[in-house]
């Protein structure tokens, strides 16, 4: 049988798309491996879908000063010892990785054992775990055209995000009948992370009535931001989080608020929901949601309002005029080239596999 090795973690972002990849690697014959961190949240959600998981030393590589900074290399260099021994043992036919700062000792490790690697890249730009890894993959995927342009030739493999394929499976009825909701008004799904943001939280609770005129609202608010004053208000659901309704939810959603982060807009694209995307300013990241964003927008997919602009009034405007031109963002979302990126990654996966084997 085949053999790849997944690594990814620190985020949920740098795990997800791997399990997503997980069931059809199993119908192609693979046998999979995972390596992560000792102690990092991957090494649960892994072990959970019953992947056999290895974990490694591992250190973050800052462009800002920590007095982390002068023991985190040495974390990375036994880091890459322990990858090299693991993927040794293992004999790997290919390496997938979804970045994160444990993936640069596994890639190096891979590339000197002469395996071949396929790195992904969500966002825009890579970030700098990625921009290490480069030069020693075989192929890196992508999510934006614009992202081609700024990696090796040759290289470059535009695919979009794995998308879990669970979230395909939602019904429309059984979300409605989940939060009480009637199919006599459209559903706004709004999803402002997992910690919830304050922006859209408060934007759409102080718009509260103008909003529930229209439309019926599912709030996914994050971790303790529920609202008491709004328990039990007719056509208004909130939740901190959910985790196997999402799909129905996505399913009965005519309009969807939502962060940029790349995993997520990938979602809306797969499920062709027109959505106004807020992305995290640059006080508060790197600023590639925002660039993720105005890739977006600039392809037809979705609306942008930026969270400096977020006000009850702007955010009413912008719901209502993505949901009278919903049928022009979602034809432009049925022409995306990004149409299965589990079977464009899986279809690299197998021709990388079967060079080595050639040699």
């Amino acid at each position: 049988m085949k053999r790849i090795v997944l690594t990814g973690g620190g985020t949920a972002g740098h795990v997800t798309p791997n399990m997503a990849l997980v069931p059809k690697l199993i119908d192609e014959g693979y046998n999979i491996y995972y390596i992560g961190s000792y102690e990092g949240m991957e090494k649960k959600l892994i072990e959970d879908i019953g992947v056999t998981y290895y974990g490694i030393s591992s250190g973050k590589l800052r462009r800002y000063f920590d007095i982390k900074n002068f023991s985190d290399p040495f974390r990375v260099i036994k880091g890459f010892f322990e990858a090299k021994k693991i993927l040794k043992k293992l004999r790997p036919d290919v390496v997938f990785s979804k970045g994160g700062f444990v993936t640069v000792p596994v890639v190096i490790a891979a590339k000197q054992l002469h395996i071949p690697v396929i790195i992904h890249e969500s966002d825009m730009t890579p970030g700098l775990a990625n921009k290490l890894s480069i030069p020693s993959a075989s192929k890196v995927c992508c999510n934006f055209p614009e992202t081609v342009k700024l990696l090796p030739e040759g290289k470059a493999v535009l695919t979009g995000s794995p998308i879990r394929e669970e979230l395909f499976t939602g019904k429309c009825e059984e979300g409605l009948r989940l939060c009480g909701f009637t199919e006599e008004k459209p559903v706004l799904l709004v999803i402002g992370g997992s910690l919830g943001s304050v922006a859209i939280n408060t934007a759409i609770r102080s718009n509260i009535d103008a909003l529930l005129e229209k439309y019926q609202i599912i709030h996914l608010c994050g971790r303790n931001n529920l609202d008491e004053s709004l328990e039990g208000r007719e056509g208004y659901k909130q939740f901190e989080y959910v985790k196997d309704e999402l799909k129905h939810y996505f399913a009965c959603a005519n309009v969807v608020v939502s962060r940029a982060g790349a995993n997520a807009i990938c979602e809306l694209l797969a499920l062709r929901k027109p959505n106004i995307l807020i992305p995290l300013g640059l006080e508060a990241s790197r600023g590639d949601q925002i660039l993720n964003a105005e890739s977006f927008e600039n392809q037809g997919y979705s609306y942008v309002l930026q969270e400096k602009d977020v006000t009850s009034e702007t955010l009413l405007n912008a719901v209502n005029s993505v949901y009278e031109d919903r049928d022009k963002y979602i034809e432009a979302m049925h022409h995306s080239k990004l149409a299965n990126p589990i079977e464009t990654i899986v279809n690299l996966a197998n021709q990388l596999a079967s060079r080595k084997k050639k040699r």
